[in-house]
């Protein structure tokens, strides 16, 4: 992309937007779309763990539907056995893959900038799976930069660890623990700083420029 500063600028003014109709009452909170999809599929438990988790990995969605605390909520609920466990964690990881390649193909279409085949790397790749969202916009920035696609599948194997932890710890952990992570202003804060360290990017980028031609 041009800018490294046009992806955290639309997903900080899309999260300020979402949460703005939320709180005017303009759209449903989360919760009440999550009591919506329940009584739909009251009799097909994984398919909705699978599609919560689809919801929230599809780029700015996210930040509307947080999937996975509404996975944990489902999982408490749900007091699942060692069996469980393990088709819980492939049904997530599914979901978590077939949003990432979403949004890698989102940002393929939006882009018309040539193949690159430089490899991506894994340290970026961890930083941006520490939330959903962050993945999110990391897949569709590979997309429009026409990365190799094997990182949508590198990413799901990272995911199963992840999620397989994510699930024993809901035996041990409360709801309100991991509602920790799906904090607005935490967000907000974290969307914030990715802005700002990009665009500092962009300034340097843009001097950088201005001496080589000088």
């Amino acid at each position: 992309m041009k800018f490294y500063s046009t992806l955290p600028l639309t997903a900080l003014v899309a999260f300020s937007f979402i949460n703005l109709l939320v709180y005017w009452q303009v759209i449903p909170p989360g919760l009440a779309i999550l009591g919506e999809l329940q009584s739909v599929f009251a009799n097909y438990f994984y398919l909705l763990i699978m599609l919560i988790i689809l919801l929230e990995s599809i780029v700015y969605i996210g930040f509307y539907f947080p999937g996975q605390f509404f996975a944990v909520l489902l999982v408490i609920s749900a007091k699942p056995q060692t069996s469980d466990i393990i088709a819980l964690t492939v049904a997530m990881v599914v979901a978590a893959t077939l949003g990432s390649f979403v949004n890698y193909m989102l940002g393929r279409f939006n882009s018309d900038q040539y193949d690159d085949k430089s490899s991506t790397s894994i340290k970026s790749l961890l930083l941006a799976m520490i939330h959903m969202n962050s993945l999110a916009f990391f897949m569709f920035s590979q997309g429009a930069n026409h990365k190799p696609i094997r990182v949508v599948w590198f990413a799901g194997l990272l995911n199963l660890p992840y999620y397989l932890a994510l699930i024993a710890a809901t035996a041990y952990l409360s709801e309100e623990v991991m509602q920790v992570a799906e904090n607005s202003i935490l967000l907000f804060s974290l969307l914030g700083t990715w802005l700002a360290v990009a665009l500092f990017l962009d300034i340097k980028k843009y001097r950088n420029r201005n001496v080589a031609q000088v």
